[in-house]
């Protein structure tokens, strides 16, 4: 798996009337297959997430991508690093769904034939070959969110980086977003409020007013994260 580093890392953004801090000092090292990132609202969590592919950039300190630096280097780790936002919607971009898992691969300098198979293949491994040329935004909550994933997946990237994917789900396409998660052979950081998706998972970071506070398995990190909110 691919070495992700945080040295030292702070930030914050600009509100009215002075600043605000969002993470603060925060160090550590993953490289593991699955890492969950748990928190309440306005705890860091999502801004570290975004830290990991430079969608954001350290205000102090840096964050590397096996020794790229998401300073000096965004280009390179968005080649390597792909990202599914909360609201699908905000990544759908193109017309049709084919055309949507498509649009990935404009940059990948491959030929008619062979982003047509790339494209076929994300969309059966997806469930999406039907609805291969319908209006993209017209598909269900479910069917969004997994072909942002697909659209993420079919330019076949080292790590995946989903921010609440389950958030605006029913119950039955969560389980199917987890089951598409279980089953990636990228590496997978996972922000989510859902916390029984983590059972599973090799390590699970917890974050709590803008610090990172506890770093450790699915079970002791969903009970350290229960006694900073409870």
């Amino acid at each position: 798996m691919p070495l992700i580093e945080f040295d030292s890392v702070s930030h914050a953004y600009a509100v009215s009337g002075g600043e605000r801090t969002v993470l603060s000092d925060v160090s550590v090292s993953l490289t593991e297959h699955r890492i969950g990132v748990i928190g309440a609202n306005g705890s860091g969590k999502s801004t570290f997430a975004r830290m990991v592919n430079a969608l954001v950039v350290p205000r102090a300190g840096k964050v590397r991508v096996d020794g790229l630096d998401t300073g000096r280097e965004a280009r390179a780790i968005r080649r390597r690093v792909g990202f599914c936002f909360t609201d699908p919607d905000a990544q759908i971009v193109m017309p049709t769904v084919a055309e949507d898992v498509a649009f990935g691969l404009r940059r990948h300098r491959l030929t008619k034939q062979e982003v047509a198979a790339r494209v076929d293949a994300a969309l059966e491994a997806y469930g999406l070959q039907e609805h291969r040329d319908h209006p993209a935004h017209l598909l269900s909550g479910g069917q969004k969110q997994l072909l942002a994933l697909a659209s993420v997946l079919v330019t076949d990237p080292d790590v995946v980086v989903m921010d609440e994917p389950t958030t605006l789900l029913d119950l039955v396409n969560a389980r199917r977003v987890r089951d598409v998660v279980a089953s990636l052979r990228q590496q997978v950081i996972l922000v989510t409020h859902h916390l029984d998706l983590l059972d599973d998972f090799d390590r699970v970071l917890v974050f709590h007013d803008a610090r990172l506070r506890f770093d450790g398995s699915p079970h002791e990190a969903v009970a350290a994260y229960q006694r900073l909110v409870l």
